[in-house]
This record gives structure tokens, sequence and C-alpha cells, in this order.
């Protein structure tokens, strides 16, 4: 995981704890799921998306869109929500996207979304938790 210091920290231990094995390996060594799998894919109905890791608030679901890419897709976080940092992984040079309270890997950000932003970020579901209104 990143150096930076995460205002949210655990021992590696503690993280095994909290998260299920499939969080864990998304959220903490940079996995990905698989695309269509998780039901926060196809949710619809008001609310905001929040880090599985820490609660912390990342996307409204006013900003959420279907990509038709498997995953849940968002042209824009909420202030302050989200860091970005390079991932060089697979030979690729992508935007890795990070909840910037405790550092979990959440999904990729990609230049080719809807106006207003024309940004994608491309989240993996298990990464976030919905809270509906």
């Amino acid at each position: 995981m990143d150096a930076k210091p995460f205002p949210v920290t655990h021992s590696e231990a503690e993280w095994r704890k909290l998260l299920t094995p499939e969080q864990y390996r998304t959220m903490r060594e940079h996995g990905t799921e698989p695309a269509g799998s998780c039901a926060l894919n196809y949710e619809k109905r008001a609310g905001v998306f929040v880090c599985a890791g820490c609660a912390q608030p990342l996307f409204g679901s006013t900003r959420k869109f279907e990509s038709g890419t498997g995953w849940p897709s968002f042209n824009d976080p909420l202030p302050g929500a989200v860091e970005t940092s390079e991932d060089r992984s697979y030979g690729m040079r992508r935007t890795e996207v990070h909840c910037s309270r405790c550092g979990s890997h959440l999904g990729h950000v990609f230049p080719d979304g809807p106006p207003p932003t024309g940004l994608r970020y491309c989240i993996n579901g298990v990464a976030t938790n919905f809270l509906p209104e």
C-alpha cells in the first residue's frame, strides 16, 4: 500500500478482520472484481456510495451512470473523497483511484466518460457500500 499516512489506518491483520476476502484482495492488494459480479453495478436508488473500509462518502448516486463495462461508473467523486496515483501494472499506464481517508484501492479513472467532466471513475463494487437516502 502507499507510504503516505492516511487518517484511518489498520494493520494488515486488522484489515483482514474488517474486510471480506474479496474486499481485502481488491482494496488492499489492488485486485479487481469480475465484471458484472456486483449488485451495486445495478443500484439505481438515490443515496451515496461509501468506502467499504472506512465508510467515507465517495460518490453521490446522481453521478452514477451506465458505462456498459460491468463496474459501477461515476463521472465525479464527492469533494476530497478520493485521490489518484499512477498505476503501471500489467504493462499499462492507468490512473488508480483510492480512498483519501484510508488509502484503499477503489478502481481507476479514465478520460472517456460523459459530460460535464468527461471522466469515468470505474469503481469496484466490493470496495463500496451503498447508503440509500
